[in-house]
């Protein structure tokens, strides 16, 4: 710990002021000793699922007082003339000797709803749209199901979580600040307004009611501005207390890869047996290729290509090492022209896909080696013979035409 306060006093001294007012990530760091891997995603879904996601409580309460201090603001005008008739109501049916068997409570309610209505529902739904935007829609009933797990208290625990975690200080410090900054706005705003504070005595009633609203919806206001503001601080607070809460030791990670991913041990027989079966697939289609470039030794890429139906060689088999030594042993038995070229080689086995043409940038030499061997195998005669039966086929046509 000593350590820790040396090293901020040494960042004091070498970096700008504002490095005092860094938060330290050791502060965050999980409380049980082994849990030091970043949660999973089944792990922090099945958290959300349970009802345990990253929720400020500040978020929710300063946008719900900023919207009705707003609402409140915005619909004064339409408050007061109702208020005032609410009064101008009473008091005309005060004199009246059956006023209290002329449903007096039923017109209170009804003149109270409509003063109050308009911003009980923007309230409403803002403290809903406060939570969404926090943790969208989620519903679950784990938070509020009974556990009697929890009949027993734990004392010990619970005060060091009350008064000795990060999170009561965290807390404690953000009540502070709260406290200091809603006495600077209120005396910021008294002081500006002092002089006429001091003359009410001298004003009419209404004059002064005005004067006195007017300054406490200022502080109302700007309070709950700050607020909004220290609630974005609480909020990265408690999702990264979330994301603590929710971290893993290298044992539980084990144990969940292999209860969702399987035993190691058959996962990697599994995959031995699929690569096993593509590498049968692909060799049957090394009979079928018109040439085989080589590396010599540590690449092998088998290309066939036919002009009716293909715009460009495509690959048809590749592999390296023990791969490739097989695949020229296929090209040998069915008489497949095996030509080296070693850039070539290694360029087509790490860009070229099996059953993709190659790009246009090999055209080239792709060329080179097709006319090599079609002048080896005689290719290249048995073509000119097709095409010329081709064109003399044409030509009779549009003879007879």
């Amino acid at each position: 710990m000593s350590d820790f306060y040396d090293s901020g006093r040494e960042q004091l001294h070498g970096v700008p002021w504002m490095a005092a007012f860094s938060v330290h990530l050791q502060w965050f760091a999980a409380e049980d000793e082994g849990r030091t891997e970043e949660p999973s995603e089944h792990k922090i879904r099945k958290a959300r699922e349970e009802g345990k996601v990253a929720r400020s409580a500040d978020v929710s309460s300063s946008l719900v007082l900023l919207a009705g201090i707003s609402s409140i603001g915005l619909m004064g005008e339409y408050i007061l003339r109702t208020t005032a008739e609410m009064m101008v109501y009473f008091l005309s049916i005060s004199t009246s000797p059956n006023a209290l068997n002329g449903g007096l409570m039923q017109a209170f309610i009804s003149w109270l709803a409509k003063i109050t209505f308009p911003v009980l529902v923007v309230v409403f739904v803002v403290a809903i749209l406060g939570n969404v935007i926090q943790v969208g829609f989620l519903f679950s009933a784990k938070p509020i199901t009974p556990d009697f797990s929890r009949i027993v208290p734990r004392f010990g625990k619970w005060l060091s979580r009350s008064f000795a975690s990060t999170e009561a200080l965290f807390n404690f410090a953000k009540s502070l600040v709260k406290i200091a900054v809603v006495g600077i706005i209120g005396y910021l705003n008294i002081m500006g307004e002092l002089h006429r504070l001091t003359q009410l005595a001298l004003t009419s009633f209404f004059t002064g009611v005005s004067l006195i609203s007017q300054v406490a919806f200022r502080i109302l206001l700007e309070a709950a501005i700050a607020f909004l503001a220290f609630s974005a601080v609480d909020y990265w607070f408690q999702r990264r207390q979330h994301m603590e809460s929710l971290k893993m030791s290298k044992q539980e990670v084990k144990e969940e890869r292999k209860m969702y991913e399987g035993d190691p041990l058959t996962r990697s027989r599994l995959r031995e047996r699929m690569r096993e079966i593509m590498r049968r697939t692909m060799l049957k289609a090394v009979p079928k290729a018109d040439v085989v470039i080589t590396n010599p030794t540590h690449y092998a890429v088998a290309l066939e290509y036919n002009r009716a139906l293909m715009i460009a060689p495509t690959v048809v088999a590749k592999g390296a090492d023990i791969v490739a030594q097989k695949i020229r042993e296929v090209a040998t038995e069915n008489g497949v022209p095996i030509m080296e070229n070693k850039p070539l080689a290694q360029a087509l086995y790490r860009e070229v896909e099996i059953g993709d043409t190659i790009p246009e940038k090999f055209y080239d030499a792709m060329s080179i080696i097709l006319a090599e061997v079609y002048k080896l195998n005689g290719k290249a005669g048995m073509a000119a013979e097709r095409e010329g039966a081709t064109a003399g086929a044409a030509a009779s046509s549009g003879a007879a035409g």
